[in-house]
């Protein structure tokens, strides 16, 4: 194959290669009637596909039956997809196999699937976005025959054995394949689908609908989209008749007869969604929306225009796409036209940032997953309840949810299933001999009794329902909701309007208490949003809180307007100084029970910064039970180094308690570092609590000492007279003044520009994304001008200085980073503010390179995070004040052995820089 699999190959067992070699003996000797068109896909499964499967390792003799692909799971975690056909199909030149296959594996977000009629065997990459166009070769990695498969045998089985995907083999192979192609993966192709959609409702409904407000237009092209995609992904999951959308292009006044929809859903889920009493949406049914906009939305939604397969696109895709879908808002102009623009707080931000599942599942499994252990039982787990109190799209819900789910189904099929089984509302249901699945009443139970959520936005609020009932349904069917609601008169979905709810989670009524209540309109009353979480969830507060809060609150929110509230409602969090992350921190600690768990991910600074100080404290008084630092490749996109903590901070912590600090940052891939935390090979250091109060700083991290001078040859980097360290800026001279001065942002956009180059004389320009460790940018689509013809307000001409980025070689590091990042540049390249320099001086004796391998050692690494412990932001820069401080080895010249270690050092660099 065209990629290696792993360096550790997977032998082939014996007996694997045996049975192998004999499928393929007996196909050679009758190829002839097994290619015949009377020999069909059925048989070919049964005699051929499923026992190589099974001789791979994979148990699929209950698999489900054959109009949709097989999907190969570990653990409920779905690994790839397998379309069988049969072999008088032509895999290799029919391109409509090729199509069925890619977009289930495209829109499940699998890296990998086959296709295969036993004859041929094709391996397709199914991140890249199917067309309807495509011949068979598109995205195809591997292509082989029968007559192949022993030869082939050591990396099929390598990949696609389940033992191999157990060992992670398939992952890594497959996020190779990844690396070397172009990928269009399906949630930021979706985002761009519906953000389409928003603007298209946006614009016709302001216009069909003159009188509505910004408000209400928000919501109902929220609710629009909503409502679509609900009935679009019922229909492909088999609990709606598939193509009733469609069905209403037949014919004018869509939207009429789209209500006519929405009412017949609401007598069969009672979800909310579909809601229109006087308690519920009272504005949809009066909307006006035009013919030609919803038929471009729904004729675009099904086979073969659409590549989306509904059936597959998870609850954690879909989450994904709607947070960063929330990340934007409708605004009316003058003349009530519709716009669409990013919210302020997500352009402060620098965008939305969905957590990972492999986080989102770390934290529940630490937190509901402790609190599940303790409870032992469904009937004691039916008391805990779980809160997300930012909960966005519903994310951590979603992930808790499913951790519910799958204990109650362990627990029940591990203890007499056929009592669980019994009764009018029974918890399990069994499919076939020995596999069962949890009933929709039990679904709906630990759906109703264990998940609560809170947001501030109520687009997040109703998108954060619409997952979880979404969540709720898998598994059903038309037939088994129709034979709920007639047998039992159960509807189908839980309202869960008592359960996540709209409101503001750091701001309760008393703030109106001190304030003129003329002082709020309705803008400032929406803004504030205070909610009352006494009376909205009155049960559970009399009861001491909630068992566990999890999430990924705000970080760097705009919370300036209603500073004196919170100064005085969280004294804990605003002592050193006030973010919104810390402020979240305090209120989930106050939310808890006494043995309630609180886990959830804030930036790496959280755990090392004396500013953060006050609210570690705050956890402190109660038990800290682990922390994990991350690093910063959690998010896509952004640089912003994260950790994870859990703490019970209402109980008291026994006096020789020890908090699990684990670090993964130096693991490797986001990948690896999953596997390293699943197979507990990022072990916990243990650090006891008293130790941490003992500190003067409460940092929740070792920490180390460093000492510099013990011998000659060790000196601060600051100190190395070979090296002028500079600090990062545009450095440019005032004609007749000739000072160099850091440039001002208002200068930084008259002298730069991105596009293509506009004169000649304008040069290339670097910026800190440019620069990685032993790597740079070969070019950029930035261009800097070297003198500004525009006059300051002196009547001063600007000249770039052209001294300080001529110079080669120089190290270039990358500013925004939680470590140093740097690299030689010997083309002497401009750059800007977000990039550290260091020019070697007249006199050296070292090369750069040694210098250069010395700064992106883990070692330096290691000892600049602790030197940054105490200052820095939670988007980390890195400071030329710490740089200065960190202990470099140099060499003494007159010792042959000292020489021999500087020259391999530098041969090492230069081959990382090739």
């Amino acid at each position: 194959m065209s990629q290696q699999p792993d360096p550790h190959h997977i032998s082939v067992p014996d007996d694997t290669r045996e049975r192998i070699a004999k499928l393929v003996e007996r196909y050679r000797r009758n190829a002839d009637h097994y290619t015949s068109p009377a020999y069909n896909e059925a048989e070919a499964r049964v005699e051929f596909i499923n026992p190589f499967f099974e001789a791979l390792g994979w148990d699929i003799a209950n698999k489900q039956g054959y109009a949709e692909p097989y999907c190969f799971r570990i653990g409920g975690q779905r690994k790839f997809f397998l379309e069988a056909k049969k072999p008088s199909v032509h895999i290799k030149t029919d391109p409509s196999p090729a199509y069925q296959l890619r977009r289930y594996g495209w829109s499940a977000k699998l890296p990998l699937s086959i296709l295969t009629d036993f004859e041929e065997f094709a391996i397709y990459d199914c991140t890249k976005r199917p067309k309807q166009a495509d011949g068979p070769a598109v995205a195809r990695i591997r292509f082989i025959t029968y007559n192949e498969y022993l030869d082939e045998l050591d990396e099929i089985y390598s990949i696609f054995a389940k033992e191999a995907i157990l060992k992670g083999s398939f992952d890594r192979y497959a996020e190779s394949s990844r690396r070397k192609r172009g990928t269009a993966e399906v949630d930021s192709e979706f985002l761009k689908e519906i953000e389409g959609w928003r603007e298209l409702l946006a614009k016709d409904i302001a216009r069909h609908n003159p009188e509505l407000s910004v408000y209400d237009l928000n919501f109902a092209v929220q609710a629009t989209i909503d409502r679509i995609l609900f009935f679009r992904i019922a229909e492909d999951r088999g609990v709606e008749p598939y193509g009733r959308l469609r069905s209403l292009l037949d014919g004018n006044n869509l939207y009429p007869r789209l209500g006519q929809l929405y009412r017949e859903a609401d007598d069969k889920y009672n979800a909310g969604l579909f809601d229109f009493s006087e308690q519920g949406d009272t504005l949809s049914p009066s909307l006006q929306i035009s013919d030609k906009t919803l038929e471009s939305i729904l004729s675009e939604l099904y086979y073969p225009q659409c590549p989306y397969e509904f059936s597959v696109l998870g609850a954690d895709i879909l989450g994904a796409v709607y947070e960063q879908f929330l990340g934007k808002v409708i605004r009316l102009t003058s003349s009530h036209r519709a716009k669409v623009e990013e919210k302020p707080e997500v352009k402060k931000a620098g965008g939305v940032y969905y957590t990972p599942t492999y986080i989102v599942d770390y934290i529940v499994e630490h937190t509901v997953g402790e609190a599940l252990k303790e409870a032992g039982t469904p009937k004691k787990a039916e008391k805990l309840r779980i809160l997300d109190p930012a909960c966005g799209s519903g994310s951590f819900l979603l992930g808790a949810y499913q951790y519910l789910l799958n204990w109650h189904l362990d627990y029940y099929t591990n203890h007499n299933p056929q009592k669980h089984a019994r009764g009018k509302q029974p918890a399990l249901i069994q499919v076939r001999a020995d596999e069962w699945r949890l009933s929709t009443f039990e679904r709906k139970r630990i759906l109703r009794n264990n998940i609560y959520g809170v947001d501030i936005d109520s687009q997040a609020v109703e998108v954060t329902k619409l997952n979880l009932l979404l969540k709720c349904l898998e598994g059903e069917t038309e037939q088994t909701l129709t034979q709920q609601l007639q047998i039992f008169h159960e509807r189908a979905l839980p309202n869960l309007s008592d359960n996540i709810k709209c409101g503001n989670s750091l701001i309760g009524p008393d703030y109106y208490t001190e304030r003129d209540p003329r002082l709020f309109d309705e803008e400032e009353s929406r803004r504030v949003n205070a909610f009352d979480w006494e009376a909205e969830f009155p049960d559970i507060m009399t009861a001491g809180g909630f068992d566990c809060v999890i999430g990924n609150p705000p970080w760097g929110g705009d919370i300036d307007l209603d500073l004196p509230y919170f100064h005085k409602k969280y004294p804990h969090a605003t002592q050193e100084n006030t973010d919104s992350f810390k402020l979240f921190v305090a209120r989930g600690a106050t939310l808890t029970s006494i043995a309630g768990r609180l886990g959830m991910i804030v930036p790496s600074a959280f755990i090392r910064q004396s500013r953060y100080k006050d609210v570690r404290e705050l956890l402190l008084e109660g038990t800290v039970v682990r922390v994990v630092d991350f690093g910063e490749d959690v998010f896509v996109g952004v640089v912003a180094p994260s950790s994870v903590f859990v703490a019970m901070p209402r109980k008291s912590a026994p006096s020789e308690h020890e908090i699990d600090c684990v670090d993964v940052r130096q693991v490797g891939s986001p990948l690896d570092r999953r596997e390293a935390l699943v197979s507990g090979q990022a072990a916990a250091v243990p650090l006891r609590q008293s130790d941490v109060l003992s500190q003067t700083d409460l940092a929740l991290w070792p920490s180390i000492t460093i000492h510099i001078g013990e011998r000659t040859n060790m000196r601060p980097l600051g100190e190395v007279k070979e090296l002028i360290l500079k600090d990062a800026g545009i450095n440019y001279q005032r004609v007749g003044v000739g000072m160099s001065v850091k440039g001002t942002s208002d200068l930084g956009e008259r002298l730069l520009y991105e596009g293509e180059r506009e004169r000649a004389s304008h040069v290339m320009f670097w910026k800190g994304a440019d620069i990685d460790r032993y790597w740079m940018a070969e070019r950029t689509n930035r261009f800097c001008r070297p003198e500004c013809t525009e006059k300051l307000k002196n009547n001063e001409v600007v000249r770039l200085s052209r001294g300080v980025y001529n110079t080669a070689p120089k190290i270039l590091l990358r500013q925004t980073a939680d470590r140093v990042r740097a690299t030689i540049d010997t083309r002497g390249v401009w750059f800007g503010r977000s990039v550290l320099t260091i020019f070697p001086a007249e006199h050296k004796v070292h090369s750069l390179s040694y210098f250069l391998g010395l700064l992106n050692s883990r070692y330096l690494a290691y000892v600049y995070d602790q030197l940054v412990r105490e200052s820095g932001r939670v988007f980390a820069q890195v400071k030329l004040s710490k740089l200065k401080q960190l202990p470099i080895r140099t060499i003494d010249f007159d010792d042959a052995e000292d020489v021999a270690r500087h020259d391999k050092m530098v041969g090492l660099v230069e081959k990382m820089l090739d």
